[in-house]
């Protein structure tokens, strides 16, 4: 790895800070921060994540586990031992286990399906006693027997083609691969076409062999590997089935189960390629395309059956506590504006990449600045530090702890900061539009450890454009319903070969992920930069004038699309062309008390900053997105079929792909309003701003 002297990295930092100062806080300030935050970059030790690791992932820990609670009590301990004041939040929630799952072949040669992991022998981890079976959480429970049909990634388009061709998936077992969507659209679009079943397999050309040497001699996914993972319909909603909106605390009324939107309607089950291939083997048709052949070594067929499978799920559907992990470091100016980190703590097995590594880059960062407390430093807003119980099985514990904190959090959220995993790779950060200034800056003035040069110039980019936000990580309550700016942050690397499997260990880890804790310990001196200074600005720096050229492109764009003509655009875009006026009179604005930042009065800065980060607030709609009253946040949500994926403009964008031109528009209008509730805000901020 290539590595700067300590003093050229120094001297390329000075030079950042010299060229633009940090947004929110006084020139002189700005710069003065420069040694102080090169002293919360060098507090992060590499061995205090390691060993937060090994304990983390020591055991497997699903939610709802008594492993997962130990996790958490450790965490606890932790937050308290840092200096935190720290909490358990418990909610009783629908935790699905698997009871039975059977599956063979019954025709025309029998086979039966394996449905486990082997141990691998170099890693003792892999055989770790109470290992959950492989399955998919929110399953329908069903005992079928049918023919099965090759459906490649098991996408809409996958489904047209086959149609097409006259190939019948009416009653028949869908056989998809996993990519391309969130496994949880694949038995949705299945049942949508008529299927009575779902597998879903990892196939060797997505994230094993085929791309490189197989665990344990190299790190992708073996023969047998199997992907775990919910397949609830997150695009519905996120968290408990059972209280859609709502905590699921005592007192709280749960729904039917058959009234759960989020749930599927026909078993699933996902398999290995080695499972999988008896099966394709078996299946008659046409050849298929090019595009659908993966590196199982069989001739891939676009058709159904001869192949019969008889496939049996049975999960419990049962209650079970989950813990959140809650630990304040209080605000000394403005305690209750919150600046809040969140990373999940449980794990499909042991979860070494996912999520301990960003757990454990968490529990460093929270003791990071804790130290710098001890020493001197006082945040002026109050950080939360966050590590959610049950994200994997559908964003669970931080859905039901911001549906519960729901009016607290819409009064005094500043920001949510989330991560996940993080690897030896690339910094990758998705934001909010109103945050892209802030995380230009934020990776212009930290090194990026492969390379040295800031994070910024690593990225091969001069100015940061944010990646919107979909779903698929704990910031989608706190954006997509709440209406909090949001980020997304952590190292990227390929942990594909053994994602939600028994071989996402520490060995593989320490082999594949991060062998020298480099990253891992520069990601949580990275995240306790950016949390102090959102949590020290006098003014939290969003960026308004961000917003709306993020708006002003999508527009662009969906102006082109063929099924948008005869929509009428312009009552949007001039709200749009608003937006960068305001947003320059606020600069002017802020500009002009900028260098008497220190002076001011204290109430009426806090008034100012409430009516800047409260204007995220005006991006939402309290009817929600059509069909999914949840999703209340205009700029941004999760595709109804990608899943993970987001959609830009989301209520105005799937309405043009559907074609449905009434509701096109319906949207737009009400878009539009929420622009000029956000135009209001920003003229709100300014006039405070005017009047120091």
């Amino acid at each position: 790895m290539k590595q700067l002297s300590l003093s050229l990295v120094c001297l390329l930092l000075q030079q950042a800070y010299a060229a633009e100062p940090i947004r929110g806080f006084p020139e002189d300030e700005a710069k003065a921060r420069q040694p102080f935050e090169e002293r919360l970059r060098a507090m992060a030790e590499s061995n205090k994540i390691r060993a937060s690791m090994a304990r983390l992932a020591r055991e497997p820990h699903h939610a709802g586990s008594p492993a997962s609670k130990s996790v958490a009590e450790y965490a606890l301990a932790k937050f308290k031992e840092f200096g935190l004041e720290a909490h358990l939040e418990s909610f009783d929630v629908m935790l699905p286990y698997p009871v039975q799952r059977t599956l063979e072949i019954v025709s025309p040669n029998h086979h039966g399906a394996k449905l486990r992991e082997p141990v691998v022998k170099e890693d003792p981890d892999s055989g770790n006693a109470n290992q959950i079976p492989t399955f998919n959480a929110y399953t329908a429970n069903g005992d079928i027997t049918a023919q099965v049909v090759y459906a490649n990634y098991g996408l809409p388009e996958d489904y047209a083609f086959l149609k097409s061709k006259g190939v019948e998936v009416k009653g028949k077992i869908a056989l998809v691969r996993y990519g391309r969507s969130f496994r949880g659209i694949k038995p949705k679009v299945a049942a949508e076409n008529g299927a009575i079943g779902c597998l879903i397999y990892s196939d060797p050309k997505d994230d094993g062999y085929y791309q490189g040497d197989i665990y344990p001699k190299g790190p992708f996914r073996p023969p047998p590997g199997v992907q775990r993972g919910s397949v609830m319909d997150l695009p519905m909603y996120p968290g408990d089935p059972l209280t859609p909106g709502k905590p699921s605390i005592a007192g709280v009324p749960r729904i039917k189960m058959e009234d759960a939107k989020n749930i599927q309607k026909i078993p699933v089950l996902p398999i290995s390629w080695e499972d999988a291939k008896p099966i394709l083997e078996q299946i008659e048709g046409d050849i298929a395309p090019l595009e659908w052949r993966g590196a199982i070594p069989v001739t891939y067929h676009a058709g159904a059956g001869p192949v019969t499978v008889h496939m049996r799920v049975q999960v419990d559907n049962a209650t079970r506590t989950i813990h959140d992990v809650i630990g304040h470091l209080k605000g000394s100016v403005y305690p209750d504006q919150y600046v809040i980190y969140g990373n999940h703590h449980d794990a499909w097995v042991n979860g070494a990449a996912d999520p301990v590594s960003g757990a454990a880059s968490l529990l460093e960062s929270a003791r990071i600045l804790c130290k710098a407390a001890q020493q001197g430093w006082k945040p002026k807003r109050t950080i939360i530090f966050a590590l959610w119980d049950a994200e994997e099985f559908g964003l669970i514990g931080s859905t039901e702890w911001a549906e519960k904190h729901r009016e607290n959090l819409l009064k005094n959220a500043v920001s949510y900061f989330n991560s996940d995993s993080t690897l030896r790779g690339a910094m990758s950060v998705q934001a909010t539009p109103s945050l892209e200034k802030f995380v230009e800056e934020w990776m212009r003035d930290y090194p990026d450890p492969a390379t040295g040069k800031s994070l910024l110039e690593s990225s091969n980019r001069k100015a940061y454009r944010a990646y919107a936000l979909g779903s698929g990580s704990d910031y989608t309550a706190f954006v997509h319903h709440l209406g909090i700016a949001s980020l997304n942050a952590g190292f990227e690397g390929n942990m594909s070969g053994v994602y939600h499997s028994i071989y996402d260990t520490v060995r593989w880890f320490q082999y594949f992920g991060d062998p020298d804790y480099v990253f891992t310990t520069a990601f949580a001196g990275f995240m306790a930069t950016g949390l102090a200074r959102m949590a020290d600005a006098y003014v939290v720096p969003f960026d308004f004038g961000r917003v709306g050229r993020f708006i002003h492109e999508v527009v662009d764009e969906l102006k082109k699309a063929p099924k948008a003509k005869g929509l009428g655009w312009d009552p949007l875009e001039r709200e749009v062309d608003k937006i960068a006026f305001s947003s320059r009179a606020f600069g002017t604005a802020m500009r002009a008390i900028e260098a008497k930042f220190a002076t001011l009065d204290r109430a009426k800065l806090k008034k100012l900053n409430e009516a800047v980060f409260q204007s995220e607030r005006a991006l939402t709609r309290p009817e929600g997105l059509p069909g999914r009253e949840w999703y209340k946040y205009q700029l941004s949500a999760p595709g109804k079929y990608t899943g993970y994926g987001a959609k830009t403009l989301p209520g105005i964008r799937e309405a043009i792909e559907a074609g449905k031109i009434e509701e096109a528009q319906t949207q737009m209008k009400a878009f539009t309003e929420a622009l000029v509730l956000y135009n209001e805000k920003i003229r709100l901020a300014t006039k405070l701003a005017t009047e120091f």
